[in-house]
């Protein structure tokens, strides 16, 4: 009874994991087939080309032959995808990153003008970020199919979403060949980013689970939170930067001294804070290091001479450094296990757009 219950649930694992392959597979075939140029966007891009920038007939098919130039050299992306792991992976970092890419290209071409060359170096861009995606979705096929002995199943789905999209491209491109450009450029980044999301739920199986563990990581919130307090403080880079050239008539160089004497205080702080951390409990550290900061840049109230902005900008390199420290200190012990990539990366979000937001 036992080892008839474990091969049920191995068999319904199983199942389950050549079900969500065959999701994946179903929108890679999908997105990297019909919104290619040469597809869905073949009839309303040589209508463009005919009736708007009225090109003839060699120069027409040229287009189409060099937007495509990227299929022809398929075998290189599949020597990149299988040799070289993106972020520790051969397929789901290169079909996330290319899918995101190649809708972004689409979108940009709404905005491209309408000029011979610029949509063709566009059309370009978009079909090699395609053949990457197209190459990663047909490797995790091959690697399923492997793996699962399913191989007739998955290039059944395959070979049948491919004939499908002929049957929906050729009233669809009738259509987007009638209207606005835009639309059609519009609808095939549409298509591709929809195997962005698919890929996140179906070959990311613990993006779920990361997710409800960030979403309920109190501690990590409450240290984003208090990030963003002290990062979101107005800040004066900017006003600072006119100040120094327009009243004090500092040179340029006069300003790279400044920002050296701010780092070498900011490695000085570094090295008292590696000292201190071993010593000195975080609350205390995160209380002590954030009002050596404020003050230190209560310091900008008396900036008129050379003199004095070399001390304060050493005294604020010294003291936001060990502000900084003590809060990326806090980012570090509050990010749940199992979620480091994504809750550092939230906090250190929430600190780029308080510090560079505010200024």
């Amino acid at each position: 009874m036992v080892p008839t219950a474990i091969a049920r649930k191995i068999r319904l694992g199983s199942d389950r994991e050549l079900t969500y392959a065959a999701l994946v597979i179903v929108a890679g075939v999908l997105a990297t087939t019909l919104a290619q140029t040469q597809v869905l966007a073949r009839l309303p891009l040589q209508n463009l080309l005919k009736n708007e920038l009225h090109v003839d007939r060699t120069a027409n098919a040229a287009f189409f032959f060099w937007a495509g130039l990227a299929w022809y050299l398929k075998p290189f992306a599949g020597v990149l995808t299988d040799a070289l792991p993106l972020f520790g992976s051969r397929r789901k970092s290169y079909i996330l990153i290319s899918a995101a890419l190649a809708a972004l290209a689409w979108w940009a071409l709404i905005i491209t003008s309408h000029d011979y060359r610029n949509l063709l170096a566009v059309a370009i861009v978009i079909n090699a970020f395609m053949v990457v995606a197209s190459t990663a979705v047909g490797g995790y096929m091959v690697e399923t199919a492997q793996a699962s002995s399913g191989s007739g199943r998955l290039t059944a789905i395959r070979q049948f979403i491919q004939q499908a999209c002929f049957v929906i491209n050729g009233p669809a491109a009738g259509y987007l060949a009638s209207i606005a450009f835009g639309w059609t450029a519009a609808a095939c980044g549409g298509v591709m980013f929809l195997l962005v999301p698919v890929t996140i739920l179906f070959l990311l199986a613990n993006a779920k689970v990361q997710l409800l563990n960030i979403g309920t990581a109190r501690t990590m919130w409450a240290a984003a939170g208090l990030m963003a307090l002290f990062y979101v403080a107005p800040g004066f880079a900017t006003a600072l930067f006119y100040k120094q050239q327009n009243e004090l008539h500092f040179s340029t160089q006069t300003q790279g001294f400044l920002q050296l004497v701010a780092g070498i205080s900011g490695i000085a702080a570094a090295v008292g804070y590696g000292i201190l951390c071993r010593r000195v409990n975080l609350r205390t550290l995160l209380v002590w290091c954030m009002l050596v900061a404020t003050i230190a840049n209560l310091g900008y109230l008396s900036y008129s001479s050379l003199g004095r902005a070399q001390a304060i900008e050493g005294l604020n390199g010294f003291g936001y450094t060990l502000a900084e420290l003590a809060l990326m200190d806090l980012a570090v012990r509050s990010t749940p296990a199992g979620s480091e990539g994504l809750g550092f990366s939230i906090m250190i979000s929430v600190r780029n757009l308080a510090l560079f937001g505010t200024d």
